[in-house]
Parts: C-alpha cells; structure tokens; sequence
C-alpha cells in the first residue's frame, strides 16, 4: 500500500489540533488532521469545557429564578429537570460545534481521517482507521492529542459509581450523596451544577484551600458560595482509598492519627489530568519526554525530534484550550519559517464557578514569593451599579501594578461573568499599559467592565465610587 504524503500531518483533532491544521493550510500547506474519536474537537469540545460550561449555564438559570428573583418580586415554582432533554440539549450543542469544524476543514482543504495514529518512525505514521492501516508520510508532525483524567490507583476499583469528568458529564443520574474529591477548577464547576440539580455534595481537598494557587482574596467568594451550597467543604482532607459497598461507594479518610469510613451513592474523583502520550510511538522517534510524563519541547513547540513538534495539554503547563491554540499558531509559524516563539505570552485562566473567577499575568502571591515589589488596587463590586441590579455585589476587581511604572503586570476578577472581563486584562499587560491608561478609557456606564477602570482610579485615589486610603497623585509623565 501506497503511503499517502503529505507536508504537515496533525495528530489529535481538538483546540490545538484542528487550529494548527486550519493555520497550516491557510498558509499553503497540504494537511491531514488525524482523530481517532468519531466526532471532531477533542475532549475540550466534547467531553470538557463546552458540554461543562452547557449545563452550568443551565443550571445558573435555576439558581438564579430560586434565589434572586423572588427578592425582585418574581417567584417562579419548583423547577422540573428532565435529564434526557438536558442531555440532549447538550449534545445538539456538540454536534453543531463539530460539524462546524468539519466544514471549515472542507472548505480549507484539510484532509480529516478517523483513527489511531502510531508513529513508525520521524516521518512515517500508521493509522488504523475502520478501514484497515494507511500509512501517511510527511515533512512535519504535530502532536496534539490532550490528555485525560487522572485516576488514583487506590480508587481504581472498577467501579461506575466512582466517575471522572468525562462520566459526570453524561449525567446519567442525579446522585443523592456525591462526593467530589479535589477542590481545583473541574471538581469546584461540576460539584457546582450537581448541587443545583439536588445532590448533597461533599468536597473533599487534601490542601488547606481551593484553587491552589489563585489569589485568596479571589477565592474566598468561591469557598463561601460552596460553604452555603454543599453539603460540606473540608480543607485537608485526605481520601485513602475507595471500595464497592452494595449499592454505594464506602470511602475512607485520614482523619487526624485515625481513619473513617463513609457511604457515598457516588464518587467524582478531580485530581488533575495526565497526557495521552501511551500508544503513540514515541520510542521509534527522537521525541523524548520529561519526568512528569509530558513531551519535551522548547519555546518553538519542537520535540527533540526536528521533524515532530507538540503542543496543548501533552507538553504540560496550563491545560487550558486557548493555550494550546496559541501553541498552534506558533508550532505553524515555525515550520513555514517564520520567527515566533512561546515566550512572554499572556494566557488568561477562567474557572466558571458561582461566582466566576478570572486572572491573567502575574499574581500577587506570585509577586510576593518571587520577592516582586507590586502594589495592588481592589475595586469591591458592592460599589458598581452593575453588580447592584445584578444582585451580584459579591465580586471583587484586583490590579496588581509595578510601582515604578505603574505598568499593570497581573489582573484578577471574581464575580459574574468574570471570565467575559478578563480580556481586557490580557491586552492590558500585553500593550504594556499602565494603571493611568486603564483609569482613562472610558468605559461605558452601567458595566461591570467600569469596575477595571475604577480599580486604576483607586490607584491614584480618585476613584469616583468607591472611598480611598490613598492620597490623590499625579500620573507619571512619562513611563
């Protein structure tokens, strides 16, 4: 059999897949995206952040008519879920984002096939498609394959009763007791909608707070919306091991110098992802990967292969969508000769709990471990009028500024629609702006966008809606 050529061969068709595949052939190159799941998009599409982000969307609209509307003198009555039509619902949602991607491949002249990509060496890669094995050739490889949820051994019991993200959001049932173990973005987000559907969540984290690594000012909104939601928040809380107890999971805890065991209908276990690097063939290249498991790569998204690069959740860091898109568009430049590089680029990060939360660039527990001198203005939403008529006064607008040139260096939002604002905040740091250039966009009036610009004017202590401790200053004249 023939192999068939091609100058670039993509393997794995989500975020990063299909927008290193769609640049590539923009540029006038011949593409073959290569899937092995019969539906385009990845796990982002299809079993991660869109039908996620669908059902918190649908079930925001629940929380909202039971607990704000009747302050507003609307009450509605006790919602009726159907779970088949939310599923499929859901599913339409996915279907229509797939085919879409499947068109712009069409028109673009990107060759899609179905199947398991093995490499056979640097420039040869097996296929085993439902029609048999093809073999395709290539100047350049693209790794871009994802990852999965990680499964503890100790809870890898054989069980469907104990799920990771992908088997939560099939919504199968609406559990009575769910534990969900691990106090990080997908745990937090799908704890969230189970418990608006009825289920009393308990959360378990081994850490002594959520959202490792956020600031904690921006978390507390969160962990106070989960303390008064869920059943139970328990920080330190460590889960041993996990076994089948009839018709339930009995799990068992550290509990100080002894253990308890407790009875749960189900589990959802949200410690973390690991790549999809197994089965690929890696051996029979130069690619190499580092201790933890993810492919090496340098700035430049190559391997230690020159014929093969990767990008997205298989070479680490953030595993987040758009950060594997922007990898993409840099792998493609590369290797069409261009001068580009994964460095210095601002990757905002978005966990839609209720309330939201949002940040980009650097933190300030970031700045104060790296010894970073930053001062920081904190806009409270209970002084926006927005967040006023939204009922939503519980969010918070955080500049993390260099004193010297005033250039904003990190942005971090919590409150409703958090993660529609940090945009703003990206092009910030990006255009290198300073806190007097966000204070004097003007920004239009009711929106909670004006709590950014409002968060500069604290800087300077003229702010016009919220008191400051700080004495009015001249901007400096120059940067």
């Amino acid at each position: 059999m023939d192999p068939v050529k091609a100058d670039i061969v993509v393997i794995g068709a989500g975020p990063g897949g299909y927008a290193a595949a769609f640049y590539a052939a923009d540029k006038g190159r011949r593409v073959i995206l290569v899937e092995q799941d019969a539906r385009l998009g990845g796990v982002c599409l299809n079993r991660g952040c869109i039908p996620s982000k669908a059902l918190l969307h649908a079930t925001e609209l629940m929380r909202e008519a039971k607990e704000l509307s009747s302050a507003r003198g609307i009450t509605f009555g006790e919602p009726s879920v159907s779970l088949e039509k939310l599923r499929a619902w859901k599913e339409s949602v996915l279907a229509k984002l797939a085919g879409g991607i499947g068109t712009l491949a069409k028109a673009r002249g990107v060759q899609i096939l179905h199947g398991r990509g093995h490499f056979e060496d640097s420039t040869t890669l097996r296929v085993e498609t439902s029609e048999g094995q093809k073999f395709l050739t290539y100047q350049t490889a693209i790794i871009a394959v994802g990852s999965k949820p990680a499964m503890p051994q100790a809870f890898d019991v054989g069980n469907p009763r104990i799920m990771t993200s992908t088997e939560a959001l099939d919504l199968a049932e609406i559990p009575k007791d769910l534990l969900v173990v691990g106090g990080g973005y997908i745990g937090l987000e799908l704890g969230t909608v189970f418990a608006t559907l009825g289920s009393r969540i308990v959360l378990a984290e081994a850490l002594d707070s959520i959202l490792m690594g956020l600031d904690a000012d921006l978390a507390r909104p969160v962990l106070r919306y989960a303390q008064t939601h869920f059943k139970e928040v328990r920080l330190g809380a460590k889960v041993l091991k996990m076994a089948t107890s009839s018709q339930q999971i009995k799990v068992t805890f550290e509990a100080g110098n002894a253990q308890k065991g407790e009875l749960y209908d189900r589990v959802l276990v949200a410690v973390g992802r690991t790549p999809n690097c197994a089965n690929l063939g890696l051996e029979n290249t130069k690619a190499a990967r580092n201790e933890r498991g993810f492919i090496r790569v340098n700035a430049q998204q190559q391997t230690d292969d020159p014929a093969i690069y990767a990008i997205g959740d298989v070479v680490g860091g953030a595993m987040l969508a758009h950060k594997a898109s922007k990898e993409a568009r840099v792998a493609v430049e590369v290797i069409t000769g261009e001068s580009s590089a994964f460095e210095r680029i601002t990757i905002p990060a978005v966990v839609f709990t209720d309330p939201e939360v949002a940040w980009c660039g650097l933190t300030e527990s970031e700045a104060r471990a790296r010894g970073i001198a930053v001062e920081v203005a904190k806009y409270p939403w209970s002084a926006s009028g927005r967040a006023l008529c939204l009922d939503r006064t519980d969010g918070l607008t955080k500049l993390v500024i260099e004193p010297k040139t005033e250039r904003i260096l990190g942005v971090g939002l919590v409150g409703v629609r958090a993660g529609e604002l940090i945009g703003e905040g990206v092009l910030a740091i990006e255009m290198g702006a300073t806190a007097k250039d966000l204070a004097e966009s003007v920004h239009p009036h009711p929106t909670l966008s004006e709590t950014l610009m409002e968060a500069a004017e604290l800087f300077y202590g003229t702010s016009t809606h919220a008191l400051s401790r700080r004495r009015p200053k001249p901007a400096q004249a120059e940067r």
